[in-house]
């Protein structure tokens, strides 16, 4: 009876959990193809909301690897802000969804946002017949990256400058690629 009743529990959890997160997600998405940004009074509220829910369900471990796990989400966010023009409500969000996913489910959704996102940004580059020079693109700011780290000459601006101009920069809001990549993690998850 007792393991039957926890199950519901957790059930009724995941319920609550993936929710929130497909919800925010949702609004993140429609948000950012209107306006290219994620506010901050979306992805605030719903940190504050996932250390809320680790602590209800797992206590101190609970607060600590909703900690971990926000920090692992956003840190790919992170690089791309400071060195590829990523935007910083992107890195906000995805540190909200690890506070709300822990680090198991967190690691699935951040490999499927990533493969959502290559994909977005490929099918915009075809669509706009540019994909060439996204690839050149590519390829140019992760050479400058490494070279800079490891001749120890390491400044962020150095990659920004080396990309293409603003003008001809692929614009992707990045919110549509997340809420594709909650989707398909909670359909593999959940499912």
């Amino acid at each position: 009876m007792f393991g039957q009743m926890f199950s519901e529990i957790d059930k009724t959890a995941a319920i609550v959990q993936w929710g929130f997160v497909i919800g925010a997600c949702l609004i993140a998405a429609i948000w950012d193809m209107r306006t290219r940004r994620i506010p901050n009074w979306l992805s605030i509220p719903l940190l504050a909301g996932g250390f809320v829910f680790a602590v209800w369900t797992g206590g101190l471990y609970g607060i600590a690897e909703a900690v971990g796990a926000c920090f692992l989400l956003a840190f790919p966010f992170l690089l791309l802000f400071l060195f590829a023009g990523g935007g910083a409500g992107d890195v906000k969000l995805m540190a909200a969804i690890g506070a709300w996913l822990g680090f198991r489910q967190g690691v699935v959704v951040l490999f499927c946002v990533a493969a959502a996102g290559v994909v977005l940004a490929l099918v915009k580059a075809i669509m706009g017949k540019r994909f060439k020079s996204v690839i050149k693109n590519i390829f140019i700011s992760v050479y400058v990256f490494v070279v800079s780290v490891l001749f120890h000459k390491f400044r962020p601006a150095v990659v920004k400058e080396t990309v293409m101009p603003d003008s001809d920069a692929l614009i992707v809001p990045y919110g549509a690629a997340i809420l594709a990549g909650v989707c398909i993690a909670g359909g593999i998850i959940l499912l």
